[in-house]
């Protein structure tokens, strides 16, 4: 098979939090003591750098069209450390002229006036992790932030210039009910996002919470009973769902996370950090060491490196792009795989007579009871599943 390339992103990694929450799976950190902002970014520098050396050939011609600086908490990271990463990247690969730069922070790590310095830095999107405005759920979820100064955090990015910002809202909370649900949609509403993750909170396995889940929390149909009056209270208010759980005014969708979905390549760089990357017959998936010390330590872009089986692409197309409203179109499969999508009709005909997925006008997108048992229709397409359907 020929692949095609696709956008291309950059995802660099911060790996560092002031305290660990219990409910984060995240390759996240405790700092302890001052950040190693030069020692990591020559760390960063330095695996880019031999990421182009060893991918030249699929990265030849190509542009990025949007950065994303993730995490751990990115914003514990001075302006002049974003501003030289960024500055770095520019001159290791080009960008698109209207580049699409995420910054995350968290509201308890940011000072006055800062946000126009990572303005001026480059930053031109900010992802705020809010999670809720009361403060007993602040308090479980161990954030070091109080709702104030999540309100003080986006006054200063409209001051900034940076209207063009995320919040990120969890809901079936410990102690929460509707009510409380719906308050926090209300105080993020106050605060004119641009942007507004809205997601139920979930114990991972690995997890404080996952190990011992904390009380109080709502029930399933508590918890899909908030989430239809949020997703209305959000729909009047001009926000679009454009995935599962993204809410966007027209036009201020997440680029970045719109190539993920999307099956788009993105270089992964930092500790942690994981890439996807075209070949001309073959696709990369590749993953660093996640360990911060370990990474700096490292040699220059040592990473474990692993080819998709062609049996696992309609597995790994589907779990990204099932997720938004719209579906795929059918030349996208094709594109993105290069299989045919015939290979992969018979599956969806299985799940169309189970209300699980319906056609659009150029393929494919999941139902709203599909949507809802993601997991369980995305296991249709594993190779396992896919060969004892076509053998029978």
């Amino acid at each position: 098979m020929t692949l095609a390339a696709p956008a291309l992103a950059l995802y660099t990694h911060f790996p560092w939090c002031v305290r660990k929450c219990p409910y984060c799976d995240f390759n996240s950190h405790a700092l302890h003591g001052a950040v190693p902002e030069q020692a990591y970014l020559q760390a960063l520098g330095d695996d880019l750098a031999a990421q182009l050396e060893a991918e030249s050939e699929a990265l030849a011609g190509r542009r990025i069209a949007s950065v994303f600086l993730g995490g751990g908490t990115p914003s514990l990271f001075s302006p002049a450390a974003i501003g030289e990463w960024l500055a770095r990247a520019r001159r290791a690969l080009p960008f698109e002229a209207d580049a699409e730069i995420t910054l995350e922070a968290n509201p308890g790590t940011i000072e006055r006036h800062r946000f126009a310095d990572y303005r001026a830095a480059g930053v031109t999107r900010v992802s705020l992790g809010a999670q809720s405005f009361a403060a007993p759920q602040l308090a479980v979820l161990g954030r070091i932030h109080s709702s104030d100064e999540t309100r003080r955090a986006a006054e200063e990015l409209h001051a900034a210039g940076l209207d063009n910002f995320n919040l990120d809202l969890m809901y079936a909370l410990p102690a929460q009910d509707l009510a409380g649900a719906l308050a926090d949609v209300e105080a993020a509403l106050a605060l004119q996002p641009a942007h507004l993750s809205h997601y139920q909170l979930t114990l991972e396995p690995g997890t404080v919470f996952g190990g011992r889940p904390p009380p109080g929390l709502p029930t399933d149909d508590l918890a899909a009973e908030m989430q239809h009056h949020c997703q209305q209270r959000l729909a009047e208010a001009g926000f679009a769902q454009y995935e599962i759980s993204a809410y966007a005014r027209p036009g201020r969708q997440c680029r970045h996370n719109l190539n993920y979905w999307r099956f788009g390549d993105y270089l992964g760089v930092g500790a942690g950090a994981h890439g996807k990357l075209t070949r001309a017959h073959h696709i990369v998936r590749t993953t660093r060491e996640r360990e911060p010390r370990r990474y700096q330590a490292a040699a220059a872009g040592r990473c474990t490196a692993r080819i998709v089986p062609e049996a696992d692409l309609p597995f790994e197309f589907m779990m990204n792009s099932l997720r938004l409203n719209e579906g795929y179109a059918r030349v996208d499969f094709e594109r993105g795989t290069g299989l045919p999508h015939a290979r992969i009709e018979g599956v969806l005909a299985r799940l169309a007579e189970r209300q699980l997925v319906e056609p659009t006008a150029s393929g494919f997108r999941a139902s709203a009871l599909g949507a809802r048992y993601l997991n369980d229709l995305l296991l249709e397409f594993l190779p396992a599943t896919m060969h004892t359907e076509q053998a029978g």
